[in-house]
């Protein structure tokens, strides 16, 4: 997979997931891809302060971009 064809997979990623944190009051945004294995991300929004932020980090974002890209090892969120 080319880096532009892994770019475009984790914004179809976010694409699917980005509705779920926008219905609680929060967003995603793509900050870069490092390595083609490191994606980072910014929680945006009511997810800056949420107290399960990490867990939906995990459980939700990390999960939906390695189904779209599953070279994918680590996503990490960088705070404002």
């Amino acid at each position: 997979m080319s880096t532009e064809e892994l770019r475009l997979n984790v914004e179809k990623a976010l694409d699917e997931i980005r509705p779920f944190l926008q219905s609680d009051g929060g967003d995603i945004s793509l900050l870069s891809i490092e390595n083609d294995t490191l994606v980072k991300v910014q929680l945006q929004g009511a997810c800056v302060g949420c107290s399960v932020n990490q867990m939906t980090l995990k459980s939700g974002v990390e999960m939906t971009i390695k189904k779209y890209a599953p070279q994918i090892e680590h996503v990490i969120n960088i705070e404002a």
